[in-house]
């Protein structure tokens, strides 16, 4: 019989491998990084918990970065990957709780936090340039995932905040 250490670690792969199609999946944007690839650490944050849901979005933002050759310098890009995993974090952490709120938390950290935080970096340009993308895109990553869940969960019968 499979253990549960076993198990989670083989659907975090699982997720991680989602994540690098997401990263396939770009939206147009300036800096050619906006993408599909959160919605699956999202959704292992809150099928496996906060940790795993962390690595994964890590690793899809370094998939979508490295996809177009890390246009922002690598630093930055590890830098986005570590909000990345902590967005995951939070979602995962308050999702266990409220799955509505953790929705528009992490939506709202990664939509206006995350550009806002590389104004020191890039200056206010790059700011307004990218808030709008991530502001859609993040809400139909942290969206998808939501609904994902609660669907699954449903269908299992179990009863879900959505």
């Amino acid at each position: 019989m499979i253990n549960q250490k076993t198990k989670n670690l083989t659907l975090t792969a699982m997720f991680i491998a989602l994540s690098f199609v997401g990263a396939a999946i770009k939206v147009p944007s300036p800096t050619g990084t906006v993408a599909f690839d959160s919605a699956p650490g999202y959704m292992a944050a809150l099928f496996l918990g906060p940790g795993y849901g962390a690595m994964t979005a890590a690793l899809g933002h370094i998939f979508t970065s490295m996809n177009v050759g890390f246009p922002l310098s690598m630093p930055i890009h590890l830098l986005v990957a570590a909000e990345m995993a902590f967005f995951a974090w939070v979602f995962g952490l308050v999702g266990q709780k409220n799955l509505i709120l953790a929705v528009v938390v992490a939506w709202l950290m990664n939509g206006i936090l995350a550009p806002a935080s590389l104004i020191p970096f890039l200056g206010t340009g790059f700011f307004a340039a990218m808030v709008l993308y991530l502001i859609v895109v993040s809400a139909l990553n942290v969206a998808a995932s939501a609904v994902l869940y609660s669907i699954i969960r449903r269908s299992k019968g179990e009863y879900n905040a959505l």
